[in-house]
């Protein structure tokens, strides 16, 4: 059965390595029949979460702050796999998307017990050396935490301008990956 997709893509770069490996992942998981529906946070207006406790009164728009939000949660919602997609910026994601990510408590305030959506995720990252393990480190706990099933990591080092990831591996694990969701 076809799955919905969301990809929360952190990166500044729309046509960086990031979005080369988003890309082929979407390539892959609409050749399987899926829907896919990408979100580049860096051209949106997501404030950070304020930390109120206020937000799941309105389950269309769960948070108090009114901005760009508000057109990733319907789709969030939906979603039946959320793809977290950044560069490495100093050993961890990106902020665009550790913000993001963060507003999405929201939608778990609408659950009377603070229970997140159950989903699948998958990690796509890319950096300009390697050392992606505060960011596996965070991805694995947090899938722990709100039960989320990971269906997979793609992890490609040693790209740093735009294009660098031409010709390398990961992308076709990432198109695989993203094929192999049914």
């Amino acid at each position: 059965m076809a799955k919905k997709i969301v990809i929360l893509n952190g990166s500044p770069r729309k046509n960086g390595n990031t979005s080369a490996l988003t890309n082929q992942f979407r390539l892959g998981a609409e050749a399987a029949g899926n829907t896919v529906t990408e979100f580049h946070l860096n051209s949106m207006d997501i404030r950070g979460c304020l930390g109120c406790w206020q937000g799941g009164k309105d389950s269309e728009c769960p948070c108090v702050q009114k901005d760009d939000m508000a057109k990733i949660y319907p789709v969030y919602r939906e979603a039946d796999v959320v793809v977290l997609a950044s560069p490495l910026f100093y050993w961890f994601i990106s902020g665009q998307l550790k913000t993001a990510f963060d507003r999405l408590f929201a939608v778990a305030e609408c659950d009377p017990n603070y229970r997140n959506p159950k989903k699948e995720s998958v990690l796509i990252m890319a950096a300009e050396g390697a050392g992606f393990e505060e960011s596996e480190h965070w991805y694995d706990h947090l899938e722990q935490h709100v039960g989320w099933k990971s269906l997979g990591k793609i992890l490609c080092g040693w790209v740093t301008q735009p294009g660098d990831i031409d010709g390398k591996p990961e992308l076709q694990q990432a198109y695989a990956l993203g094929r192999s969701i049914q």
